[in-house]
């Protein structure tokens, strides 16, 4: 069974690296005539085929190609309307000899809309049909009997990820690109999310004054729940008081009656913008070894709070 399973892996290892070679200025003209494309990519398929060609318009879709899919036998009963001028059709056939691909060319050529072939015969009625064609010819298919779509579909895969990429590369499509079409995902909560969404702001804050007498302090930082308290002086941030600071302050055996926020507190606090990504202010805490960080405004005046629970919560840590 083991022998079996690396042989299958081994063939369709090898169907892979062989479209190399097979790629050339039909792949180019492909990728020109996609970029060129005021619409979008409509890719089809049947069978097999078809389960590739719904991987390849997803990849290409979150990639910053639009592309949708279309099923080309529900095409010929109506879903041909999701065809426009302006797009470009992916057709994926093996063989290049499917009937319901076939029947529904002569509808797409007088839409003028350029046809994409990726087939393994060359020769085919789609390969003849097709402005440019992509091959995926493989020598065999890794099922023993060599019928089952096996290596094929993987090279038809690997041609449309193939695509993708070089498109991805040519729009200059970038992670916050990327980020956008996945806000649901764990880079997109990375890349989209900024602490102004996450922060706590107003009555949320534990802030008090230079005056402030400890335990004043310390019931402000209790209600709030964030281990810290911000000492301002009017809009000025001053300072910024932690539970940590009050466990050395126990261990120094100070008075804690008489002490005010202005001799305790630490001067000159860490700080992040409201603007600044949620995994930046993470990892300026993490390095910190903090659980809590203020958040400033241009000004340099508090504006929030931004705690690790916050950033679980929203599942960017």
């Amino acid at each position: 069974m083991l022998d079996l399973a690396r042989l299958a892996l081994d063939i369709e290892a090898q169907a892979i690296l062989g479209l190399k070679a097979q790629l050339g200025e039909s792949f180019v003209g492909a990728v020109q005539t996609i970029l060129r494309c005021s619409g979008r990519v409509v890719v089809t398929g049947m069978g097999k085929s078809g389960h590739v060609g719904r991987k390849v318009a997803a990849t290409l879709a979150s990639t910053g190609t639009p592309a949708l899919f279309m099923h080309p036998a529900e095409a010929s009963h109506g879903d041909l309307g999701m065809l426009t001028p302006g797009d470009v059709m992916l057709a994926i056939s093996n063989s290049g000899e499917s009937d319901e691909l076939n029947v529904i060319m002569p509808v797409v050529k007088r839409l003028g809309v350029p046809l994409i072939a990726i087939t393994g015969k060359q020769d085919s009625t789609l390969a003849r049909q097709a402005t440019y064609t992509l091959s995926s010819a493989v020598e065999q298919e890794a099922c023993p009997l060599n019928l089952a779509p096996t290596a094929s579909t993987t090279a038809q895969l690997a041609l449309g990820d193939a695509l993708a990429v070089v498109l991805l590369d040519a729009r200059g499509f970038r992670e916050e690109d990327f980020a956008r079409s996945h806000p649901g995902g764990s880079l997109g909560r990375r890349l989209l999310i900024r602490v102004r969404d996450l922060m706590r702001t107003g009555e949320q804050l534990p802030v008090v004054n230079l005056r402030t007498p400890l335990v004043a302090m310390l019931s402000e930082m209790t209600r709030k729940g964030l281990g810290l308290v911000a000492v301002e002086d009017g809009a000025e941030l001053l300072g910024v008081f932690t539970d940590g600071d009050l466990r050395r302050l126990i261990e120094r055996g100070d008075d804690l009656r008489t002490l005010l926020a202005g001799a305790v507190m630490h001067v000159g606090p860490l700080t992040v913008s409201g603007d600044a990504l949620a995994a930046e202010a993470a990892s300026v805490m993490e390095k910190n070894g903090i659980a809590c960080v203020l958040v400033v405004d241009i000004s340099k005046r508090l504006v929030g709070a931004l705690s690790t629970t916050d950033l679980l919560r929203a599942k960017v840590i």
